[in-house]
């Protein structure tokens, strides 16, 4: 007899992917996901197989219509991500993350120093519409400006063509800032991308002093700057999540809610290890 037949009508849980959220990351989340109850009438699927199916997305980098079947069908998930992406649910996430962690570590919730950092990324067919290209990459595509804490949790991410300067960025970063921040932030470091006074006026607007880091003249070869590593290491913990190495969005917001929801995931797996999320 057929295997699938065997099967017909009986409910065979299927095997955890390690994507999947554990029951106390669920725990945690599910408040900020619940856009409707959960035992809404129009809810075919739960919303934790929903959930899961877009962690698998962003962890793989695999495209919404290679779903593994034994996940709900990809435009059921694919419509729920864009309900939660325009909710902006993952900032709230990262937000409150971030708080908990800075808390266990015996800093104020609020960040008051931040450091600013891009990272280009290649386009492709779907997002070449709004590309651009980095001369000093040598890359056509997207570039998402980033600001993290001095723990390296995110506070902000912007996304820009290729061609659009760091520099040019800073006021819509500081923006973002003080709003995740609750205007704590005084003084944010960066590189040499982001030296001159336009920027440093654009972050003195938000109250915010730009310092720039600036490797010696002296120096050869690789050099860790002085706080300008945190948010190196913070874009490379990013690259984990394969949906993130290129451009695969049509959307800018939706190349942006990814980031976020790339740190939400960072930072649940860091909380999970300290034991921070029993019984939340």
């Amino acid at each position: 007899m057929d295997l699938r037949a065997k099967l017909a009508g009986m409910e065979v849980p299927r095997r955890a992917y390690p994507s999947d959220v554990t029951d106390d990351e669920w725990g945690f989340l599910l408040p900020y996901l619940l856009l409707v109850r959960e035992d809404a009438g129009q809810r075919q699927y739960p919303l934790r197989e929903l959930f899961n199916a877009l962690r698998y997305v962003v962890r793989t980098g695999c495209t919404w219509r290679y779903l593994p079947h034994d996940l709900p069908p990809w435009a059921t998930c694919y419509q729920q991500w864009a309900r939660w992406r325009d909710a902006r649910v993952f900032e709230a996430l990262t937000d409150d993350l971030r708080q908990v962690l800075r808390l266990n570590e015996a800093r104020p919730a609020d960040a008051s120093a931040v450091i600013f950092d891009s990272r280009t990324l290649q386009s492709t067919p779907e997002s070449g519409h709004r590309a651009g290209y980095d001369g000093a990459k040598r890359r056509k595509g997207s570039k998402v400006h980033v600001a993290v804490d001095t723990l390296g949790h995110l506070l902000a991410a912007v996304v820009t063509p290729a061609n659009a300067q760091d520099r040019a960025q800073v006021g819509a970063l500081a923006e973002e800032v003080q709003v995740a921040s609750g205007q704590s932030v005084t003084l944010a470091y960066a590189d040499q991308g982001y030296t001159g006074e336009v920027p440093a006026q654009a972050a003195e607007q938000h109250g915010i002093d730009l310092q720039v880091v600036k490797l010696g003249h002296t120096k050869r070869g690789f050099v860790l700057l002085p706080r300008r590593w945190v948010v190196e290491r913070s874009l490379s913990w990013s690259a984990r999540y394969k949906r993130l190495a290129r451009d695969y969005e049509r959307l800018a917001v939706s190349l942006q809610q990814l980031h976020y929801l790339a740190f939400v995931g960072l930072m649940l797996a860091k909380a999970t290890s300290l034991n921070l999320l029993s019984g939340a």
